[in-house]
């Protein structure tokens, strides 16, 4: 088990991690109001009371820190855990946080620990999550090349895979939340794998004030994933809500034949979640 403190999630050595020698560049008050937008002292008391917990144990225990109520619509199509096949969970993602929480929790009550996240790497600071994750850089611009790279990983694995192939979480497009377009990866690589994958629909938004932000961000076309940073701040707004979870049957891996191209299959599959 990942070594547990009272300040497990600390912002000045995480960015330190990230910048390097230019840590000494970043004004105090930033680091500062970072701690508070990600709530640092809030979830290192969450992290530090619940330290005898990983894996699938830990992610119910954030499902009731965050108080989630979770309407779970089609459990019966989830596969059988003694099922000798590896399967591709997918699903949309529009809270960037609280979902995977959700969603992995659900799992759990399944298969226990036998199923693996792929998630920013930065999650890899919780140590009650570090266990089940297969982490992916998505500060850089080199996030497509690293999600490509932890997909060989996780497809490789005797393990069942949670993954959102959108990559970054849902943003407001034409008035809608809905995901930006998903990434073939996850079709090519169960293919390769022998995989069926269950589509998963999660509902849920963030705030108005996280969508204007990414907006802000892509028309500057920052390379930085600056609203990622807003989210921890989203997962806790999202407190005390009710979320539907539907999960739909297992899609064949023989469905994604040559008659469309991996990118075309991976925005079909996004249809069917969104259909659910």
């Amino acid at each position: 088990m990942a070594v547990i403190t009272e300040h497990t999630i600390d912002i000045e050595k995480i960015l330190a991690s990230k910048v390097g020698d230019k840590m000494k560049f970043i004004p105090k008050s930033l680091v500062n109001w970072l701690k508070r937008t990600v709530h640092q002292e809030e979830l290192n008391e969450f992290i530090w009371k619940s330290r005898n917990h990983e894996g699938a144990e830990w992610l119910e225990e954030c499902v009731k820190f965050l108080d989630m109520n979770l309407n779970v619509e089609g459990f019966e199509n989830l596969p059988d855990k003694d099922d000798a096949k590896r399967y591709t969970f997918v699903s949309n993602h529009p809270l960037g946080g609280g979902d995977g929480v959700a969603l992995g929790a659900i799992l759990g009550r399944k298969y226990g620990n036998d199923f693996r996240l792929i998630v920013n790497d930065i999650l890899m600071n919780l140590p009650g999550l570090a266990p089940l994750c297969i982490p992916v850089n998505n500060t850089t611009s080199k996030r497509e090349r690293a999600l490509t790279a932890m997909l060989e990983t996780g497809f490789a694995s005797e393990h069942n895979l949670l993954l959102f192939p959108a990559g970054l979480c849902s943003r407001k497009i034409d008035g809608k939340i809905q995901d930006l377009e998903w990434k073939k990866t996850f079709i090519t690589k169960s293919i390769e794998a022998q995989r069926d994958i269950v589509p998963i629909h999660f509902s849920g938004q963030n705030s108005d004030k996280f969508y204007r932000i990414a907006n802000i961000c892509k028309k500057l076309h920052l390379k930085v994933n600056v609203a990622m940073l807003y989210l921890p701040d989203e997962m806790i707004k999202n407190r005390h809500n009710t979320f539907s979870v539907k999960i739909g049957k297992p899609i064949p891996w023989q469905t994604f034949d040559k008659s469309r191209k991996p990118k075309d299959w991976a925005q079909w599959v996004r249809k069917q979640v969104y259909e659910l």
